[in-house]
């Protein structure tokens, strides 16, 4: 079995465990052989974004026994580190979160044992890492809007997007906020710019939570 198969399937057993399946638990142990640390975000989109940057610095997760999980909301922390961590599989755990849910995060690494945590500096001695707003508000920054918008031009949104701002609710809002909006209208265009938006990045200007994440594996 190839190893991106590998992970694909660990991500889903410990979705099943951490929701209670008694079978995933069998398997996400089972293939936690291949596995060695286990990189917690809140979703797909900042899944996909940690694996391009991962891949363009030369990383191989795969390969290398590191799975991206997301866990489908912050509030789901201490249940995935209580899984994943010292007293589930044994692996080391690392993660980001967006500054909106950081006291999620806080509590839940409290709750699942692991000590004070009460600022990001805390955080980070766990592992974690902050992103503000969220991760698609530090790559448009990173990036800056007008190569941001040659980007959905070139995958073709330009014309949606021009739409969008003219929305009403969109008029008044300085376009970085309406392009992390626009991303954000869907899951599945929301995953796509996560990777497209790396892809872009000048690799020595790389938002400092992205940074942080990976220069620690």
């Amino acid at each position: 079995m190839k190893a991106a198969d590998t992970m694909g399937q660990f991500r889903s057993a410990v979705a099943g465990w951490a929701a209670g399946d008694v079978h995933c638990e069998e398997a996400a142990r089972a293939l936690a052989e291949n596995v060695h640390t286990s990189i917690l975000v809140e979703g797909a989109s900042d899944a996909a974004a940690v694996e391009s940057l991962a891949a363009r610095r030369g990383l191989a997760f795969d390969d290398d026994g590191v799975a991206t999980v997301p866990m489908g909301g912050a509030t789901n922390i201490a249940r995935y580190w209580e899984l994943l961590g010292p007293a589930g599989l044994g692996l080391g755990v690392a993660g980001l979160c967006d500054a909106g849910e950081e006291r999620y995060f806080m509590r839940g690494l409290v709750r699942a044992g692991r000590g004070p945590c009460a600022n990001r500096t805390d955080l980070r001695h766990h592992g974690f890492f902050v992103c503000v707003a969220d991760l698609e508000d530090e790559l448009i920054r990173a990036l800056g809007a007008a190569a941001v918008e040659r980007i959905v031009d070139a995958r073709g949104d330009l014309r949606s997007f021009r739409l969008f701002q003219n929305q009403p609710a969109q008029r008044e809002r300085a376009v970085e906020r309406q392009l992390r909006r626009f991303m954000g209208t869907h899951s599945g265009r929301k995953v796509s710019y996560g990777r497209y938006l790396v892809d872009g990045l000048d690799l020595d200007h790389v938002p400092a939570p992205l940074d942080g994440l990976l220069a620690q594996l």
